[in-house]
């Protein structure tokens, strides 16, 4: 079969052209590729590119669509391999076996994705967008959206940026109730840090779960069965405008401040009505095609539009296409061919269909659900036909404006960076010599990076499917019970504190994955997979990128080292995304921030555990060793001054023992109320345990710090079982044991404040002993230490210092109005 040549269209010239004049060239175009992948691509094609293949190229080629930086790293060290994966990374979501119920085997479809740029340059449409998107990567897996969650970054409120920085903050997060709230899916929770390496690049990072029957999962791509049979494609959706031209190329630059009103035109603009209405037509399609049996591949347009989305779901099958830009239905005339293949237009998707079905799936859009009458100019339209030859042809108004190798398109680049250690200048900060133990905990509690989410999430619908078990606040996960008729449910949780970055994206990484976990499992859930976005700055330099490595290898070594309850499998990352160049044109980068989602299936909903004290009169444990490191800790950022030194090291033979024992606790029905432990450490786990109890009841907690030490054990108290496992050489840490005592207050902030991982579980008197018998099993690290009272407010006893006794009414103000001033 020969093809056009496509000399008849405009051309970018490149070859023969000398560097000084190309580099003027490509910026008078808007093309962002560089020299060398400009003169790759006249190799390539063996000729000039039309201006619609510069475009392309520079789409598909920008680091947000062909990871040509982060590739061969994230197949070095992430495990994305297990028992139970149906689909790893690749497509557009991950897809994992969740549990079977009357025959049929149920799947969670998971993907996380990033929305950085166009949130601080628009933040309701940049949030609200990516919203959108993350659902549709889930929704064209063939699985029905069950929730969203929303872990975000923001500069410092209280700065030299703030009044920007509180403009993000509210339009971000109007964005997300609007888009959410509108659309039907459940708000499951996030989290929020504040610091100012954020304040020229927000962070707004989405995950999207679903839930599908195994053998529903649609593939993005055409069908084998395409190589014999005609299959058509099928786009469908709002009409394509110039919205979100060159999206994910200005994804893949650093941010200028000046160029901000022109990347305004990058954002897309969201419509979650249609999107409803499309989510509906669109499963009445998928059922049907199922029911007939019918082969077809569906995918979402994002970033790259047309010519992303058609040439994926070709040169995924070996296939190529032919698309025909005159048939894409437009909001306005006279648009470039480029601007219709690539824009980032939303609320879009492509089928590929047999060409026998094509008009039927037309029909249905269009007639059955009047799609043209929902929004002016929406439709579905037959736009182009697959191919057997794996080439990329793009018809305009007659003229072929594209004709390359879905390979070329499609593969990218992929780069070896560079990447060299570097001495991290962390500011020398000293503890104060004399420390108010209650005062500092008042002041944890009232910190921006501690206080109460509750601005936040009440904004967001929570329960909007009528399955939801436990809602944001209520504990460390969200649960929802996805499957009628059934008593399994899922948890999920997002987790990633940038601080700990400053000091080691190691242990940034690896304690992002330990959380993640934490948490789900103190719901009772076990975790089944994990998704991660990866923020950092401009990959082209070496020590960012080092950091970048660093990241991913603690995220690969955790998921292996802590790894699926009671297998020698790791818990596998099924999916994710990796954000680079959040850094501004002055030069200011983010704190590398990698985040991670941990999914968990919960046996039976019954039995599940929140954060709220239940009653007076139990006894408190404390499952996990204090290791006493208060390196990056909230103490340190509230109370010192700074992120100081000495993380905490995540001992991944400690969470992984831990994790067994407290989900085998909940489900045999012996935790009265469980929270994970982490930012600010031990007391305000326990400040946050005291709030989350029943305005019915008057419940306060005493505890003891001499067991949390016991002197002459090394910190393990009798029938405790691992103490200080180094998981990696990671070595103990600032003094965890050897028999210090609390008799100084600063033994008494290494206690309190250091954010070691662990738990503190509530548990019945009469149950303590069979509780400790699950946990010495186990080996996990454990201690009473303490009891719930009748009165509220909480005491510690410290030996040698005196009884440090705290108001729940000040604790609560200080908790509930941290953030106030900032979140409303």
């Amino acid at each position: 079969m020969t093809h056009a040549t496509a000399r008849a269209a405009r051309t970018v010239e490149i070859g023969g052209v000398g560097d000084d004049a190309l580099r003027q060239t490509l910026d008078a175009a808007g093309l962002t590729f560089t020299l060398d992948e400009a003169r790759r691509i006249v190799e390539l094609l063996g000729r000039d590119p039309t201006v619609v293949e510069a475009n392309i190229f520079n789409t598909m080629w920008s680091e947000h669509c062909s990871y040509k930086s982060s590739r061969a790293v994230l197949k070095e060290y992430l495990p994305t391999e297990a028992s139970n994966v149906v689909l790893g990374p690749g497509e557009d979501a991950g897809v994992v076996r969740f549990c079977e119920v009357d025959g049929k085997s149920y799947c969670i479809a998971l993907a996380h994705e990033s929305h950085n740029h166009p949130s601080q340059v628009v933040p309701n449409e940049g949030a609200a967008t990516g919203i959108g998107g993350i659902v549709r990567d889930v929704y064209c897996m063939g699985a029905d959206v069950i929730g969203v969650l929303d872990p975000l970054r923001f500069g410092d409120p209280n700065g030299r940026h703030a009044e920007r920085t509180r403009e993000i903050i509210h339009g971000v997060v109007e964005g997300i109730w609007q888009y959410g709230n509108a659309l039907g899916v459940p708000n499951l929770g996030g989290d929020v840090y504040f610091d100012e390496s954020f304040d020229e690049n927000c962070l707004v990072n989405v995950v999207a779960v679903g839930l599908l029957e195994e053998g529903d999962m649609v593939r993005s791509r055409a069908p084998a069965e395409a190589t014999d049979v005609p299959y058509d494609l099928v786009l469908v959706g709002k009409p394509t405008d110039p919205s979100g031209f060159g999206g994910a190329t200005f994804a893949s630059r650093v941010l200028d401040e000046e160029k901000a009103l022109d990347d305004k035109y990058a954002v897309q603009v969201p419509d979650p009505f249609l999107k409803r209405m499309l989510t509906v037509a669109t499963q009445e399609v998928m059922k049907l095609l199922n029911a007939r049996g019918v082969p077809f591949g569906y995918k979402d347009l994002g970033a790259g539009g047309i010519a992303c989305v058609t040439s994926e779901l070709g040169a995924a099958a070996l296939l190529g296409v032919r698309v025909d830009l005159s048939r894409v239905p437009v909001a306005e005339g006279g648009l470039l061919p480029e601007v219709i293949a690539c824009s980032e237009t939303q609320e879009r998707y492509c089928l590929v269909v047999p060409r026998e079905f094509s008009a039927e799936v037309v029909r249905i859009f269009n007639e059955d659900f009047e799609l043209p009458e929902l929004c002016n100019g929406a439709a579905a339209v037959v736009v182009g036909e697959v191919i057997p030859e794996p080439r990329f042809i793009l018809e305009h108004e007659g003229t072929v404006v594209c004709d390359a190798s879905t390979e070329q398109i499609t593969a990218g680049v992929c780069y070896d960076r560079a990447h060299r250690r570097h001495v991290r200048e962390v500011p020398e900060v000293g503890i104060p010599g004399k420390i108010d133990v209650a005062d500092a905990v008042l002041r944890v509690l009232a910190s921006a990076n501690i206080a109460s989410r509750e601005h936040v999430y009440r904004h967001y619908d929570s329960e909007v499917k009528g399955n939801t078990v436990i809602r944001p606040g209520e504990a460390d996960a969200c649960v929802v019970a996805p499957i009628p008729g059934s008593r399994v449910g899922m948890a999920i949780a997002v987790d990633g504190n940038p601080f700990l970055a400053a000091l080691s994206p190691y242990e940034a990484g690896a304690a992002a994955v330990a959380e993640a976990v934490r948490n789900v499992a103190a719901v009772g859930a076990v975790p089944i997979a994990l998704t991660d976005c990866l923020n950092f700055g401009n990959p082209e330099i070496e020590e960012v990128f080092q950091d970048f490595v660093d990241a991913v290898r603690g995220i690969g070594d955790a998921a292996r080292g802590i790894g699926m309850k009671d297998t020698d499998e790791p818990i596998p990352v099924i999916s994710g995304n990796v954000s680079f160049y959040n850094q501004s044109s002055a030069g200011s980068a983010v704190l590398p921030s990698p985040i991670v989602c941990a999914v968990g299936r919960v046996p039976d909903i019954a039995r599940h555990a929140t954060v709220g004290m239940k009653s007076a009169g139990s006894r408190i444990l404390l499952v996990g060793e204090r290791h006493g490191e208060l390196g990056a800790s909230a103490f340190m950022t509230t109370v010192a001054g700074g992120v100081g030194a000495g993380p905490p090291h995540v001992r991944v033979d400690e969470e992984r023992a831990m994790m067994a024992a407290v989900t085998d606790l909940i489900e045999a029905g012996l935790v009265r109320s469980c929270h994970d432990i982490s930012d600010g450490g031990m007391v305000v786990a326990l400040a946050e345990m005291l709030f989350g109890s029943s305005p019915d009841i008057e419940v306060g907690a005493e505890i003891d710090l001499g067991a949390v030490v016991p002197e002459g054990t090394g910190g393990a108290p009798a029938g405790g079982g691992v103490s200080g496992a180094g998981g990696r050489g990671a070595g103990g840490g600032g003094g965890g044991g050897g028999g210090r005592g609390a008799g100084d207050a600063l033994a008494v902030c290494e206690l309190l404040f250091c954010e070691n991982g662990g738990y503190l579980l509530e548990v019945d008197p009469a149950d303590v002993a069979r509780a400790v018998a699950v946990l010495t099993k186990r080996g996990a690290w454990h201690a009473e230490i303490g009891r719930t009272t009748a009165t509220s407010g909480l005491v510690v006893r410290e030996d040698g210092v005196g009884d440090t006794v705290l108001s729940e009414d000040a604790m609560s103000a200080a908790w509930l109005n941290g953030a106030t001033e900032v979140m409303l």
